[in-house]
């Protein structure tokens, strides 16, 4: 099947997805709650059976509890908006007098002037307007007067009828609500052989697989309603004390409120405090409760939503919050009011599976919280797209934590091997490559000073943790090695073998030791001839992989013919088998070997202080880098 095929299938089967959940709503929303509603009395559930009592008697009484919970909030509720409808009239001499207040007393109000400056621009274009003709009216005669008004009046159906206007608007609210009651329990009950019946339906051919994705999407959901009903809850009493301390009417509701619209994303806190808000504006001749009320919202929602929740809940979701905002959206076109509130957890289901259904993997890459790229992946395309800037910021928080030989070896060293990668496969042409080895030299030189200046603010002058590497002063360097360059690094062969070269030498010359860089030009017999090697102690031969060793005994020989004393160490930088790397460093008599970065600049630190005076603490860095 070609790709643009496979693109209308799935653009076909998205439309056909998105008109049944508009069309069956009705039948859909009933259940989607029903889940909610499950998850969260699961937990009870199982406590009421951990004391023996059976399943179904446990269900039931948890879903009564539940339900009469939610009545006896809702008839509370309904009680305070009756009497807030009967108080309404009283407040709007308070509004009136505020309105008054805004226009400006007299005749001189801003509001009031402009007012009147627009009413005078009105009438001087009325007045040069054609007029437009008045429509004749007909005089009215006795005839016409003496005609009576004659009203149509339905017979009255009785009292049945009246009972079935006033029971039909409650029909459909009391359907769902039966509804979802019953999946509740049928849910709680059956839960077992539901899991089964979609392990099954799923994936009974790995059933480790698709048990844990169950078992997953089930442990994040319980955790993000238990946690949002938990902090939701505190939000709500606290709103509602808040505006009772106030003096807010009805502070029991809009406490209530508040609670329910925050499980609605990023706006439930600013729905939640309009109203309040409005009513503030209605009750005070002042404007002081309206402060308070907007000083009260806003300092729970940041405690809660900055402090309360990363702590709770921390990356629980698995969520990115451009997947919050787009679900948020979607679901409320979709569904409404309702689908706000559904909008999280059914999005959470979705990237769970695409988490671990290949056929649904973009869905995580989509609307997950884990980086598109990784680290490697984004300073390879940062490279391609000559924008070093925002590839040094993430260089800078990843040394926030790691070493700058961690990066050099998990992030630079897998890009350039991915750069090798797409070489091999002819997606870069010459003049690329050469582009995309210098900007990783310049990259890397922008993040050796980042480094410093990171290791100089945490004072970091002497020998690091085992895990990084020490940072040389020159007294700690041979006395031969003091006064010149006498470690040179090479790139065997092309453009990314120099790119490593020139990380690895930036990364000695970080740590204290003097590096020569040169490019594999010099090893033509014209330039070879000219190359000085006086008081060369050693010699790296930087190559990112094996598959072409000829060019690493070339350049080996070479260079031993010029400097047959200098050691020779061979650096790997993509993973090979460890026997034929001991061949090759057989064959080309290779003093030493790395296939990290660290590792290489381990190697050179312990040469440079071998035979100096600072003790055995070189030497012993040199041992381990040479085992």
């Amino acid at each position: 099947m070609n790709p643009s095929s496979s693109t209308l299938n799935t653009l076909i089967i998205s439309v056909i997805v998105i008109a049944a959940l508009f069309l069956a709503r009705e039948v859909l929303i009933p259940i989607a709650l029903a889940g909610i509603l499950s998850f969260m009395l699961a937990p009870p559930v199982r406590a009421l059976q951990k004391l023996h009592m059976p399943r179904g008697l446990a269900v039931l009484v948890v879903v009564l509890v539940a339900f009469a919970l939610i009545f006896a909030l809702g008839s509370v509720m309904a009680r305070q908006v009756t009497q807030l409808a009967n108080d309404l009239p009283s407040y709007q001499a308070t509004i009136s007098t505020k309105i008054e207040g805004l226009r400006g007393t007299g005749g001189g109000g801003t509001l009031q002037r402009a007012q009147q400056v627009l009413e005078d621009l009105g009438k001087q274009i009325g007045t040069s307007d054609t007029q437009a003709p008045q429509p004749t009216v007909a005089p009215t005669t006795n005839k016409d007067k003496s005609l009576i008004p004659v009203e149509v009046h339905e017979p009255s159906g009785g009292p049945l009828q009246t009972i079935s206007s006033l029971i039909s608007p409650l029909l459909g609210p009391l359907a769902t609500t039966g509804m979802i009651v019953i999946f509740v329990m049928f849910i709680l009950v059956q839960r077992e052989d539901l899991r089964d019946r979609m392990i099954r339906l799923v994936g009974s051919t790995d059933i480790a697989h698709t048990t844990e994705a169950i078992d997953d999407a089930a442990h994040r959901l319980s955790h993000l309603f238990l946690t949002q009903l938990a902090i939701n809850t505190g939000f709500a009493i606290l709103i509602g004390l808040g505006l009772w301390f106030i003096g807010i009417p009805s502070a029991f509701l809009w406490g209530v409120l508040a609670g329910i619209l925050r499980f609605i994303p990023y706006i439930g806190s600013i729905l939640g405090m309009v109203f309040p808000l409005a009513l503030a504006l209605s009750v005070d001749p002042g404007w002081s409760m309206m402060i308070e009320t907007a000083a009260l919202f806003l300092t729970l929602e940041i405690i809660t939503g900055q402090v309360i929740e990363p702590v709770v809940e921390g990356h629980s979701t698995g969520l990115s919050p451009l997947a919050v905002v787009v679900a948020a959206t979607f679901w409320a076109w979709l569904w409404g009011p309702v689908g706000l509130v559904l909008a999280t957890p059914i999005t959470v289901i979705l990237v769970v599976l695409g988490r671990h259904v290949d056929a649904l993997k973009f869905l995580d890459i989509l609307f997950g919280d884990e980086p598109a790229l990784s680290e490697s992946e984004s300073f390879y395309q940062r490279m391609l797209a000559h924008d070093p800037v925002e590839a040094v910021e993430q260089a800078k928080t990843f040394m926030s934590a790691h070493s700058l030989a961690d990066y050099c070896d998990e992030v630079a060293r897998p890009g350039l091997l991915l750069a090798q990668k797409d070489c091999e496969r002819g997606q870069l042409h010459d003049d690329a490559k050469t582009a995309l080895r210098g900007t990783i030299e310049t990259l890397l030189s922008d993040i050796a000073h980042e480094h410093w200046l990171i290791a100089k603010e945490a004072h970091a002058s002497t020998m690091a943790n085992a895990s990084k590497l020490p940072i040389l002063r020159r007294e700690q360097l041979a006395q031969d090695w003091q006064a010149r360059r006498s470690v040179m690094v090479i790139g065997v062969n092309g453009d990314f073998d120099q790119a490593a070269a020139a990380i690895l030498a930036t990364l000695c010359e970080t740590h204290g030791v003097p590096v020569r860089l040169e490019t594999s030009d010099v090893l033509t017999a014209a330039n070879l001839a000219n190359l000085d090697l006086a008081g060369t102690s050693l010699i790296c031969l930087s190559a990112l992989d094996m598959k072409t060793p000829a060019h690493i005994h070339f350049a080996a020989r070479r260079l031993r013919s010029r400097s047959p004393h200098a050691r020779l160490l061979l650096a790997i930088w993509s993973p090979v088998d460890p026997k034929a790397l001991a061949d090759l460093q057989q064959a080309i008599q290779a003093d030493f070997t790395a296939s990290t970065f660290h590792q290489a600049a381990l190697i050179i630190q312990g040469e440079a202080t071998s035979a100096s005076g600072s003790g055995a603490a070189g030497t012993a860095v040199h041992s381990r880098a040479h085992a």
